[in-house]
């Protein structure tokens, strides 16, 4: 059964409709039981970033699993978009070009900051969402497992996440460019608590040294814990605004599907220093900040587009690494492809070990009577004797089925066990 991938990533679609596509983890379940239903996919795991949406899935009929993920995102299409449009940017990959895909994310060369680290957790939480909703199997569990070894492989071996690597240092990074090259002495929000927003943080206290930190959250107790590991301080959600009139710098990083900051929200928040400069830097896919808000004449906006674009300029070093990651993942390529024949004649093997069992079983309780007569030791060695004859024989059908799975050979060699032995 082919694996097969389609979604859409930063490199092909508009920041608009990638906004309108994303999964949080809460939405994660009912997504993962909804594409579940289609009848022509058998597995499934939904990989959803601030840069990409794609699904994964094992079809059982290609064409018509691929045709039900299309309509599954089309039917996921919110805030006024266009589901027509998806047509135009989604991308579709087949069977190895499929795996290679997944290969080329986790290493994090087919990322906007390349090599970043993100990634390869999202592609491991991804797969953990999938298997605790029982949405993943065989296939696609060995697919991400494989995956998660490749990109460790590229940047333990290569130079690929060499420097600025991540979506949080970036924004830091930016920020800092865009304030004279220092955030010294300036006070700065952070809004969100989750793995961005604590990369956010973390970033902030190695790179720029501010003045004063603050986390806001919706729980307080989160903005507590990642502000408090940092020597800031936490706030809950509601505080924003007047954290705000005192901001210099503001960093969003929810998960939030609607708008958090919009201008009437800063307009009350500023009311007692309009003229104060605010550099607001928005991480997050959906935007957590109306753009409308850069309409205001002492505010500077930043959004994903924006870090995208500040991670092309510094590339060059992390770009010569590329050809390197590559030959990693064409070696593991082929590793794949070797354990993926192995574990498709794996039923038939084990059909045949399990048969061969049975009929030594059988025949040594036939003659129960007889064994009772002999001692422990003398018993153990007919057991031990057994055993070594049965493995022997199944030894080189089993070595022969393995060789050639994947060809057509190996699928005459399977079946002709199966008949053979009744499997």
């Amino acid at each position: 059964m082919p694996v097969v991938v389609v979604g859409l990533h930063e490199r092909d679609a508009p920041l608009e409709l990638l906004e309108c596509l994303a999964f949080s983890d809460e939405d994660l379940p009912k997504a993962l039981a909804g594409i579940g239903d289609s009848p022509h996919l058998s597995e499934t795991v939904i990989l959803s970033t601030c840069m990409r949406t794609e699904v994964y899935a094992v079809a059982e009929r290609f064409h018509d699993g691929v045709d039900d993920i299309g309509r599954f995102l089309a039917d996921h299409v919110t805030g006024g978009a266009d589901p027509g449009a998806l047509a135009e940017v989604l991308v579709v990959e087949y069977d190895e070009l499929a795996v290679r895909h997944l290969f080329e994310v986790a290493s994090g060369i087919d990322s906007p900051v390349l090599g970043e680290g993100e990634i390869l957790r999202q592609v491991r939480a991804a797969h953990e969402h999938a298997r605790r909703e029982r949405a993943s199997g065989p296939v696609l569990d060995g697919l991400f497992r494989h995956a998660v070894e490749v990109g460790k492989r590229a940047r333990a071996e290569t130079g690929i996440a060499r420097g600025v690597i991540s979506l949080a240092h970036v924004a830091v990074a930016l920020a800092t460019e865009t304030l004279g090259g220092t955030l010294t002495g300036r006070r700065v929000v952070v809004v969100g608590a989750g793995e961005m927003g604590e990369g956010i943080v973390a970033a902030l206290v190695a790179m720029a040294h501010p003045a004063e930190l603050v986390v806001a959250s919706r729980s307080r107790e989160k903005a507590d814990a990642a502000a408090g590991a940092v020597g800031g301080r936490g706030v809950a959600l509601g505080e924003l605004g007047a954290e705000l009139a005192e901001a210099d710098v503001l960093f969003t990083a929810t998960a939030a599907p609607e708008i958090l900051l919009g201008p009437d929200d800063l307009r009350r928040a500023r009311a007692a220093r309009p003229r104060r400069p605010l550099l607001i830097v928005d991480a997050a896919v959906p935007r957590d900040v109306d753009p409308a808000v850069a309409s205001f004449p002492d505010v500077t906006l930043r959004d994903v587009d924006d870090l995208r674009n500040f991670a092309e300029r510094s590339l060059a070093a992390r770009r010569a690494e590329i050809d390197r990651v590559r030959e990693i993942i064409d070696e593991e390529l082929g590793r794949y492809s070797l354990d993926a024949r192995g574990r498709a004649v794996a039923p038939v093997v084990a059909a045949l070990h399990d048969h061969a069992e049975q009929i030594r079983s059988a025949e040594l309780a036939r003659i129960d009577s007889v064994l009772a007569r002999l001692d422990a030791d003398e018993r153990a060695a007919v057991e031990s004797v057994t055993r070594r004859i049965v493995a022997k024989l199944v030894h080189e059908p089993t070595v022969k089925v393995k060789s050639a799975a994947g060809s057509a050979r190996g699928e005459r060699l399977a079946e002709a066990l199966r008949a053979l032995f009744d499997l």
